[in-house]
C-alpha cells in the first residue's frame, strides 16, 4: 500500500455531532414558488424548506430564531443565499413559524438533525 493510500485509509472521520452555525437568515417566496430547486424538487413557499450554500441537499436541520426562541425543522433542498453575510434562506412557511416575516432577516442558529452524505 502506498503512503497516499495509507493516509486516506487511516484518516479520521470528522464528526458533525453537536455542530452548529449561527448567522443571518432571510426568506424567499412568491418569485420562486412553483419553480425547481437545486434538488429538483418544486419550490413550495408554504413548505418547510431552506437553501444553504454547503450542506448536502436533503439534510434536515433545526433552525432557532435567536431573537424570540421560536424554532422549526426544515429540509435543505436548494442553494443560497446569494447575499453576503447570510447563511440561510428559508421558505415563507418556515419564516412564518419563526415569526420573522415582518423583520425579513433574523439571527438564527442551525443544527443538523439528519445529514445526507
Amino acid at each position: 500500500m502506498s503512503d497516499s493510500e495509507k493516509s486516506a485509509v487511516d484518516s479520521p472521520v470528522i464528526s458533525t455531532k453537536d455542530a452548529f452555525q449561527v448567522g443571518l437568515a432571510s426568506y424567499y417566496a412568491h418569485k420562486f414558488h412553483g419553480r425547481p430547486t437545486a434538488s429538483g424538487e418544486i419550490f413550495d413557499m408554504y413548505g418547510l424548506t431552506a437553501a444553504h450554500r454547503e450542506l448536502p441537499l436533503g439534510t434536515v436541520i433545526h433552525v432557532t430564531h435567536l431573537g424570540n426562541g421560536r424554532s422549526v425543522k426544515v429540509k435543505v433542498n436548494d442553494r443560497g443565499p446569494f447575499i453576503e453575510g447570510r447563511i440561510l434562506d428559508l421558505s415563507l412557511g418556515a419564516a412564518r413559524r419563526l415569526d420573522m416575516v415582518e423583520e425579513g432577516v433574523a439571527r438564527v442558529k442551525i443544527r443538523i438533525i439528519k445529514r445526507i452524505d
